[in-house]
Parts: C-alpha cells; sequence; structure tokens
C-alpha cells in the first residue's frame, strides 16, 4: 500500500493535526471508508503535512 499526501504543507504541528482527525473521524459524514492510518509528517523545510493510507 502507498501513502497519499494531502496536497498542502501547515506551519504548526497543531494545524496538521486537526486535519488528521478530521480525515479520521468525516469519511462517514461523506460515505468515504475511513483510512487504515493517518499520520502526521515533517518535511524537509520544517513545515507539517498529513498523508494517509486510504
Amino acid at each position: 500500500m502507498r501513502w497519499v499526501y494531502f496536497s498542502k504543507l501547515y506551519t504548526t504541528k497543531f494545524q496538521a493535526g486537526c486535519l488528521a482527525k478530521r480525515l479520521e473521524q468525516d469519511g462517514w459524514i461523506y460515505g468515504h471508508n475511513e483510512p487504515e492510518e493517518v499520520e502526521v509528517y515533517r518535511s524537509r523545510k520544517g513545515r507539517y503535512g498529513v498523508r494517509f493510507i486510504p
């Protein structure tokens, strides 16, 4: 399985964490399957992003 990267990078880990929780919790609202794993990662330039395995 491959990681799917969300397109936006955030300046704080808190902002990326909020998006990660939203991806985990909001799947049932929109009829999507919940991702197997959601992770907040740090880029080489020090910004934070979200990636998940569908």
